[in-house]
């Protein structure tokens, strides 16, 4: 049934759908209002069996996760940000180790300075740590992504990540059809895991590795992700078939049957993208949206498919590589080796600033000209920067930029709220 919800509220009552075994978090924004509704319906009595463990930090979190998981239990959690990057030696291991662990990253900018909103920054970090990263678009999709992680991780043996944008769509109230629990158990299977610590049959897991065996491990695991591209479409085929919504599978296109130039990206700015390209579609230029889900493993053949067409390709991320570009960009590019089309990174939404339907509009007919260069910052405050290098140069004690910036822009260094880092 549908429901005016929060999307936190909405995850949180999906991964419970899910009989999870083991639950452990620690609260960090704005990941926060789904562990604690999860926590409440443990302690109710509302999801049974089921152990909350309040653990000190991140690192615990993920860590507790690797031994629920590998003692044979459904195991979840949750985090985001500088979360992420204090359990990231874990989150390595639990991919490293084949536990069909599932967690929600709220994604948030990370520091330094201190930021709380939205951009994908923290999943880029982990991008290479052999979790599968499912992007959603909307809290529709969040929460039946979740469904669908649970499946595909079980199925392979291996972590899924399910990213939702943080504060976006993780506090917004939208309508969304939360599943009821018969539906999920007919698609959701019992957990029966591939491995288990057994005392009646005791193994180890985590070995060390030398040499001669650790190329081989890596490239199994380099396999798995390989089979989740064949997986994924068929698990959100199954979902569809028995939900009747769409969502999920590796890349969605929106107008691309003859666009010229497609805008490629990740998560809820697809929303906003979607509705900047229909009026330039008003105004007469072919122009077309490529959503990518599954960002990790990334869907290549899928991703030169669907730009198949295209003179150009525009790329709209929140995150880039210091120092060299566009993440997304990249993979983008290597998708489309060969491919006779102009590739253009743009850098926009980074700690939560907005990106206006206006502002995209711009860009877009700035690109349909053939007036954008390899790589923009959307809405980049230009005098702001080059005072800031100005100051840099005239004084070796220029001071710390975050606070000069802020300074210039007559706004108050934010200090964070306590719980809130």
């Amino acid at each position: 049934m549908l429901r005016q919800i929060e999307g936190s509220r909405a995850v949180a009552e999906t991964v419970a759908l899910c009989r999870p075994e083991v639950v452990c978090a620690y609260p960090i924004s704005p990941q926060t209002h789904i562990i604690e509704a999860i926590g409440v319906m443990v302690k109710s009595g509302t999801l049974v069996p089921c152990e909350f463990i309040n653990v000190e930090s991140e690192f615990a979190a993920m860590s507790v996760s690797i031994g629920a998981s590998a003692a044979g239990a459904r195991a979840y959690t949750a985090t985001a940000s500088q979360g992420l990057l204090f359990m990231i030696e874990a989150v390595y291991n639990a991919a490293g180790l084949g536990l069909p662990i599932v967690m929600t990253l709220a994604n948030r900018a990370i520091g330094a300075p201190i930021n709380i909103w939205n951009d994908h920054s923290d999943s880029m970090a982990a991008r290479d740590s052999g979790w599968i990263q499912l992007f959603a678009e909307t809290n529709q999709e969040a929460a039946d992504l979740h469904v669908q992680a649970f499946r595909l991780a079980e199925e392979l043996s291996v972590p899924v990540m399910v990213c939702m944008d943080g504060f976006i769509l993780t506090h917004a109230v939208e309508g969304v059809d939360v599943l009821d629990q018969a539906t999920v158990d007919r698609f959701l299977p019992p957990y029966e895991p591939r491995q288990v610590l057994d005392p009646d049959d005791p193994v180890s897991i985590g070995a060390m590795v030398g040499p001669e065996a650790f190329e081989e491990v890596r490239y199994l695991a380099h396999l798995r992700q390989l089979d989740a591209l064949e997986r994924i479409p068929v698990i959100a085929a199954e979902f569809e078939e028995l939900t009747g919504r769409d969502s999920g599978g590796l890349v969605r296109p929106y107008r691309c049957e003859d666009a010229e130039t497609i805008v490629v990206a990740l998560g809820s700015v697809l929303g906003t993208i979607k509705d900047a390209v229909d009026l330039r579609r008003e105004a007469g230029d072919r122009i077309g949206v490529v959503g990518i889900t599954s960002f990790r493993p990334f869907p290549s053949a899928a991703v030169r498919a669907a730009l198949g067409g295209a003179r150009q390709v525009v790329v709209v991320e929140k995150a880039f590589s210091i120092g060299f570009g566009g993440v997304l960009a990249t993979d983008v590019a290597m998708a489309l080796q060969g491919a006779d089309c102009a590739l253009r990174s743009v850098v926009a939404g980074l700690g939560g600033r907005a990106i206006t339907r206006r502002s995209l509009e711009d860009l877009f007919a700035r690109a349909v000209r053939g007036e954008l260069d390899e790589l923009t910052f959307l809405d980049l405050d230009h005098e702001a920067v080059d005072r800031e290098r100005t100051r840099m140069m005239m004084t070796r004690r220029s001071g710390p930029t975050a606070e000069n910036l802020l300074r210039d822009l007559g706004s108050k260094p934010f200090v964070a709220a306590k719980g809130t880092s």
